[in-house]
């Protein structure tokens, strides 16, 4: 008996003829290589221009430190002219100026957390997870510092010591501030000088490189394991889909230019 089944090839026919305009279109239109992509990242890439605001925060660090020494030498411990002292800050004092100068540069170191913190978060979103976390801590690091050094001098003002004995323990305060917060601003400094250099592509695409190039290459950290920290790896997705997001955004938008020049 013949029996008359469908044939295979009518079937790859039906499939073939079932594909719409659209797909052919795209299969075999120019696909965009990789590289291509990468080097269409760096070109986009934004530094971050705090490593000047750093560097001039650490400058003006320096030069006050200086210009209290000077004035507790000449003016309060008056060990200099002191007619010259009261001309230039009168009522004020010469202890009192170095207080308020504290201030200031407490004000100043503010000012730059809050935009280092504004210029990282940036850096966050488009995919610099990794900078951000290690760039966190140490750049709110120079304000608990200084912060600290506030709280210390607070303290030595209320406690009503001798005016000699004040102002040599203010110094050293100013001078343990110093030694410690000058050093965090210069590694910041280095740090966000390097980042600019290196132009680096996200952590998305320089995990998806090392994944294609390198067979031996070490897992991603987007999963949870055992060991790690469920609300840092929760952050770490909630990061990395903010930024798939863009990035998908941004592809379309490209995909759309190729389409209407071609």
């Amino acid at each position: 008996m013949d029996s008359k089944g469908p044939s295979p090839y009518a079937t790859g026919a039906a499939v073939d003829f079932s594909r719409s305009m659209d797909e052919d279109s795209l299969v075999d239109g120019p696909l965009i290589s990789t590289d291509a992509l990468h080097s269409a990242i760096r070109r986009e890439f934004q530094t971050i221009p705090t490593y000047c605001h750093s560097g001039l925060l650490s400058l003006l660090h320096v030069v006050y430190v200086v210009l209290s020494v000077c004035v507790a030498v000449l003016c309060v411990l008056e060990y200099g002219q002191v007619d010259q002292c009261a001309k230039i800050f009168g009522v004020i004092g010469g202890d009192s100026a170095i207080v308020f100068g504290k201030v200031c540069l407490w004000v100043l170191v503010l000012l730059f957390t809050g935009c280092a913190q504004h210029h990282h978060s940036r850096a966050r979103k488009k995919g610099y997870l990794r900078f951000y976390r290690e760039m966190q801590g140490l750049m709110h690091l120079p304000l608990t510092i200084h912060s600290t050094g506030n709280a210390l001098l607070l303290v030595l003002l209320s406690a009503g010591l001798s005016q000699k004995v004040c102002t040599y323990m203010l110094l050293s305060i100013l001078g343990v501030e110093l030694l410690v917060a000058l050093p965090c601003l210069v590694y910041y400094t280095v740090k966000v000088t390097q980042f600019n250099r290196v132009r680096a592509a996200p952590d998305v695409s320089q995990e998806e490189h090392s994944h294609n190039y390198s067979i031996t290459s070490s897992p991603t950290e987007t999963g949870f394991r055992e060991g790690s920290n469920l609300e840092e790896v929760v952050e770490k997705q909630a990061d990395l889909i903010e930024y798939l997001k863009q990035h998908n955004t941004l592809l379309s938008k490209r995909l759309l230019n190729l389409t209407a020049q071609h």
